[in-house]
């Protein structure tokens, strides 16, 4: 969002929609990757529907975010609904309203699903397998340890941009009853398993304080309300940032 329009009009993908893409085809390679390393497997027809799910998921959403995202440029603000934009309220027709709660419903709903089910799938498959009887392999090399920052905020951005804690929660207690389970047989981590559990540890961490920084303000509150409180980064952006660009 910080490159000249002259670069990226706003009628063309931007800088981030082609990392998106590439994103897209990176991913799900990388996935079949670690899960062909892991000793612990899905049949292999379930691991094809899960990548082909995947990829059909972060499309989705990669056409509904880069329309989103290029709306900030014409006063779309993150931190409405659909309806209380200004510049979407005053549309006419007032079926247009409809078809931009469609894309938001693509983007946001949808494609969240189908992208973030099939890949906390696959990880914690791949999880199943990280464990060893020899304590020694248990300890992470210090790449691993210094990767771990980066690891955790990405797990953090994907769980407030993409609201999706509820899956997220599940799938770290399902590890942690693993973990628990695991030991019980005299097995333990080894250092893909303690990298993987320690960035969703430190995630949670990430998460909570950011929940408890944004706690009181009123104006997210109204736009995420229920139990489960979690601000989008976008949506804060929208509300104190975007003046600052």
């Amino acid at each position: 969002i910080i490159l000249p329009l002259e670069w990226f009009p706003l009628n063309k993908p931007s800088a981030g929609d082609y990392f998106h893409m590439a994103y897209n085809v990176i991913t799900p390679f990388l996935l079949l990757k670690l899960i062909e390393r892991s000793p612990k497997t899905l049949p292999r027809s379930m691991v094809y529907v899960s990548i082909i799910t995947f990829v059909m998921g972060a499309s989705i959403h990669l056409v509904g975010d880069s329309v989103n995202h290029r709306l900030i440029f014409s006063g779309y603000q993150h931190h409405l609904s659909v309806r209380e934009n200004p510049i979407i309220r005053n549309l006419k027709p007032e079926t247009l309203i409809d078809s931009f709660e469609l894309l938001y419903y693509y983007d946001e709903y949808l494609g969240h699903s189908m992208w973030y089910i099939p890949f906390f799938l696959i990880l914690f498959i791949y999880f199943t397998g990280c464990f060893t009887p020899v304590a020694e392999q248990g300890r992470m090399p210090v790449a691993a340890v210094l990767l771990m920052g980066p690891s955790s905020l990405y797990y953090w951005y994907l769980v407030t941009e993409g609201q999706i804690f509820i899956l997220y929660i599940f799938t770290f207690f399902a590890m942690m009853a693993l973990v628990m389970h695991q030991k019980r047989k005299g097995l333990v981590l080894d250092s893909n398993g303690l990298f993987l559990f320690y960035s969703f540890i430190i995630a949670l961490l990430l998460i909570a304080g950011w929940v408890g920084w944004l706690w009181n303000d009123k104006i997210l509150r109204k736009k995420y309300p229920g139990v489960i409180y979690i601000p989008e980064p976008w949506a804060f952006y929208t509300l104190h940032m975007s003046n600052l660009h």
